[in-house]
């Protein structure tokens, strides 16, 4: 019996010791990220850790990528702020914990649409984006995880650098976190390494009495991240159709957001591991995960990419350091609050410096004179837009369309005709290149309609007719010709180029030869 309850493959080599360290190591980098990205929407810390313990546990049983991290991401949390408004627009009157219970519900119904979505096996749509668009939506994530620990090193509340003493401790602690990173693999691999240094820096600040910036000093006042277990929390708000109408959009915004990140953050692990994910799992498991968030007093979220990166750098590929990761978080949350708060930032921003450079793809910038000019500006373009907006659904769409665009520029000028005339006096124009919506006019343009003899023969061997612009560029072209009392064929169609024909007979009438030895490698046989 290799698979218990179809998740847990038990073949799987396991290596315990380098899992539960890494599991470990990311639940220290979780802490102040997950409290980060909670006031990014104006929640307290408790809602962002819970929801990361909730998302990494319930990912890492369910998730269709072992190794992969989960929880409260900025992504997520910028949508909230857009909500907030609108709900303080509509409401004026409505309390901070009763704007709470509205977003526990639009998480909800995030989460019930991205079960729908890998039910209806829509995650294969992720194949669709390019790789310029990965290299951008990876490179623009490297300089958000990076730009995003500057903050750090200014006074807390104000717009002032760090002076003096305190700016040259913030810096050497952070620089030796950095060295400790990259120079402890060269000596051995027994440990993951960003643990260690995470170990000595906080070793040296608490042995020594350091006076530093601690995971304490990025709370508010009064706050903690001292909680129990995340309580159960049934969303109180008016189950009507103006609630939905608010809501509903901002829940389509977090599903689509959090499914187009985790989607493609397991593409990346996929190619970092060697192996392949499912998607359509991840997009249910990132449902369940939402919905029990919402249901557990979470603000949601979707995949961390620096946080996977971080697991899978320090050696982990199995469940278990998910599972370690979101059960330690709790622990922290429950029994060692007092300890984790005293952590030096220094440490954790040193962690996060050195992800931010290994998550960056350096060898797509020693691709720019071997690409084609149209996917360097596309990647360069979604770098930019990831970077400046920090909205990933929205870089990578326009990455892809711009992909698509030009793509479709491309294959509209390689539409060409070799012209001939047979023994009968039948003209002939063979066609090779796609007839879609870029290349009709090209195609249109081949034709010689009043020098031409009575009888045409358009044949389709090296081209297909892809759409409703090509049926309709093929109308055009015999109602051309039947004015002139002249009689077009068309010939060497695929069986789909017919059937999509066949459907449009209503507005097309043309004679088309059938070749009955004839089949076009896209053909089933």
């Amino acid at each position: 019996m290799k698979k218990v309850f179809n998740l847990f493959d038990l073949s799987q080599k396991v290596n315990y010791k380098t899992e539960i360290l890494s599991g470990l190591t990311v639940a220290l980098a979780l802490v102040p990220e997950a409290i980060a990205f909670a006031m990014i929407a104006g929640f307290s810390p408790l809602t962002g850790l819970y929801a990361a313990f909730v998302m990494g546990l319930i990912t890492a049983i369910l998730g269709g990528r072992p190794g992969m991290i989960s929880g409260a991401t900025g992504a997520i949390a910028v949508i909230f702020v857009g909500l907030i408004l609108e709900l303080r627009t509509a409401l004026p009157d409505i309390t901070s914990e009763t704007i709470l219970q509205y977003v526990f519900a639009t998480v909800i119904i995030a989460g019930i649409l991205q079960i729908l979505a890998g039910v209806l096996r829509l995650g294969k749509f992720i194949r669709l984006v390019p790789h310029p668009v990965m290299f951008g939506f990876v490179n623009g994530l490297a300089i958000i995880i990076f730009m995003a620990q500057f903050p750090n090193f200014y006074q807390k509340g104000t717009d002032n650098l760090l002076e003096g003493s305190t700016m040259l401790i913030m810096l050497g602690l952070t620089i030796l976190t950095m060295l400790i990173i990259w120079g402890l693999p060269k000596l051995t691999k027994a440990v993951p390494s960003s643990l260690v240094a995470i170990i000595i820096v906080s070793g040296i600040v608490i042995g020594f009495g350091i006076n530093t910036m601690t995971v304490a000093d990025t709370l508010n006042a009064g706050e903690s991240i001292k909680g129990g277990f995340p309580p159960l929390t049934i969303p109180t708000v008016p189950f009507d159709f103006a609630t939905l109408k608010i809501i509903f959009p901002y829940a389509c915004i977090v599903a689509g957001v959090g499914l187009i990140e985790s989607l493609l953050t397991l593409n990346l692990i996929d190619e970092i591991t060697e192996t392949r994910g499912s998607g359509n799992k991840e997009c249910i498991a990132q449902g369940t995960a939402n919905i029990a968030s919402g249901l557990l007093s979470g603000m949601g979220g979707c995949a961390m990419i620096g946080q996977s990166l971080i697991n899978t750098s320090a050696g982990a590929r199995a469940r278990l350091s998910g599972i370690v990761a979101a059960v330690m978080l709790l622990v922290f949350i429950m029994f060692g609050s007092s300890l984790i708060e005293r952590l030096p930032m220094a440490a954790l921003v040193g962690l996060m410096f050195m992800v931010a450079i290994g998550t960056f793809e350096w060898a797509s910038l020693k691709t720019f004179k071997k690409m084609p000019w149209s996917d360097v500006i596309v990647m360069v373009l979604v770098t930019l837009i990831t970077a400046i907006t920090h909205n990933l659904a929205i870089a990578v769409l326009i990455g892809v369309i711009l992909a698509a665009l030009a793509y479709s520029w491309e294959n509209a000028k390689r539409i060409r005709a070799r012209k001939y005339v047979d023994e009968q006096g039948v003209k002939h124009y063979e066609i090779f290149g796609p007839l879609f919506f870029g290349s009709v006019t090209g195609f249109a343009e081949k034709f010689d309609v009043l020098n031409d003899p009575n009888e045409i023969v358009i044949d389709f061997k090296e081209s297909r007719v892809a759409d409703m612009s090509a049926i309709e560029a093929l109308n055009v072209i015999t109602h051309r010709y039947h004015k002139q009392g002249k009689k077009v064929h068309l010939r060497h169609l695929s069986k789909d180029c017919i059937r999509l024909l066949n459907n449009a007979e209503a507005i097309i009438d043309v004679n088309i030869i059938e070749d009955p030895t004839y089949k076009l490698p896209l053909d089933k046989l």
